[in-house]
Formats: C-alpha cells, sequence, structure tokens
C-alpha cells in the first residue's frame, strides 16, 4: 500500500507528507526550504481530493494552454500568475504518483512530452506577444530561451537513450518558470530576465552537453 492510501478514508495531514525534492538547478535547495511547508500543505490535499497523476499532468497542460491565450492576447500579468499553479501541477503529478505507488516509465514519459508542449506553447507565445508589441530584441530572446530549453532536454534525453543519468544544469525548468514569473509580473523586468534566461540557459546546455559527450565516452570506450 502506497503511503498516499489512508485506512478508513483518514484526511491526509500535512506533517506526514515527505519534503519536495530539491531540484538540481541553481534555485532547488532555496525552494526546497522556503516552501518545505506550503508543498506539503498542498501535497496533502491532493491527496485528499483523490487526484490522479494524469488528471494533474492533464490540469498543468491545460493551465499551460489557458497561458498562451493570454499571452495572444497581451494579457501578460493574469499569464504570468498562472505560471504558479502551472508549476505546482507540473511538481504534484509526480509526487502523488510515487506517493500511492503508481509511478510508471509511461507515466514518465507522458510528464517530459508534455513538459516541452508547454514549454513550446509559453516562449512560443510569448514570443509572438513581444513580436506584435514591436519588442523585437525581447521576442529574439523569448524564441532562443524555447530553442535553449529543448535543446538541454534534447541532450538529457540522447544521454539517457544511451545509458548515462544526466540531470545536473545549473538553470532548469523551475529557474525558467520563476523567471518568467517575474517577467510577466514584474513590470520592467521582461528584457533583464528574458537575458537571464538566453545567457545561463545557454550556459547549461553547453554544461549539460560537455558532461554527456564524456560520459558517453567514458561508458562506450
Amino acid at each position: 500500500m502506497g503511503e498516499g492510501h489512508r485506512p478508513n478514508g483518514e484526511i491526509p495531514r500535512p506533517r506526514d507528507m515527505p519534503p519536495p525534492r530539491e531540484a538540481e538547478g541553481a534555485a532547488g535547495p532555496a525552494m526546497a526550504r522556503i516552501f518545505d511547508w506550503p508543498y506539503r500543505a498542498i501535497l496533502a490535499g491532493v491527496l485528499a481530493l483523490g487526484l490522479s497523476p494524469m488528471q494533474l499532468t492533464a490540469l498543468g497542460l491545460l493551465t499551460n494552454v489557458v497561458i498562451g491565450v493570454l499571452l495572444l492576447r497581451g494579457e501578460a500579468l493574469i499569464a504570468g500568475l498562472l505560471l504558479v499553479p502551472a508549476g505546482l501541477f507540473d511538481i504534484l503529478d509526480g509526487a502523488v504518483a510515487r506517493m500511492r505507488g503508481t509511478a510508471s516509465r509511461l507515466g514518465a514519459f507522458t510528464d517530459a512530452v508534455l513538459d516541452r508542449v508547454s514549454d513550446v506553447i509559453l516562449f512560443g507565445c510569448a514570443f509572438w506577444m513581444l513580436q506584435t508589441e514591436g519588442e523585437h530584441l525581447e521576442a529574439g530572446l523569448a524564441l532562443a530561451t524555447l530553442v535553449i530549453s529543448l535543446g538541454v532536454s534534447h541532450v538529457r534525453a540522447e544521454a539517457e537513450a544511451a545509458g548515462v543519468p544526466l540531470s545536473e544544469g545549473l538553470f532548469q525548468r523551475l529557474e525558467r518558470y520563476i523567471a518568467m514569473v517575474l517577467a510577466l509580473v514584474v513590470p520592467g523586468m521582461m528584457l533583464p530576465m528574458l537575458v537571464l534566461l538566453a545567457t545561463l540557459g545557454g550556459i547549461t546546455l553547453l554544461q549539460r552537453g560537455w558532461n554527456a559527450l564524456t560520459r558517453v565516452g567514458i561508458e562506450g570506450g
């Protein structure tokens, strides 16, 4: 029986929930400490509601679609605020699957594919919004960030296909979400955040590419 199943309909308690997993990126350790208790409370609530990992994944995708529509309409503030629940759904689906003992390769594959779809929606629609508004530099950086984020994920996928686990990196999905929330919600932060995303994302891509080449070479040698 997984931890997420409670006898006699007992309501899960936040103190019984596991702490959030630390992401590999730069912001991971700090975010895990700061949001430890809110994360446990939200996870307990999700378990009490009986939501499945696939339902949470679908909610995350749907939220990102709504974000994309809002960006196309130029409503950046609401889109930025909705990135918070979208990110939570992205974290909670895996946590619920682990607690209920239903984690599977199919679930991990589906989650990874939909993460890439969400990235395309977010940065593709941000590019369209910025280009329409005449912010050509920002639009170019949004497009560059999209290409870089897909490259980071692709390098990891190819390395793991070769039997080499690869998860480290300075700037990953969590950091992209935080930066885009600030870019969309805080006035004047779009250009600085996109510069940060493109620069540190590029460094992460180079970092992963180098690690993949060296590790695959060692494993294959």
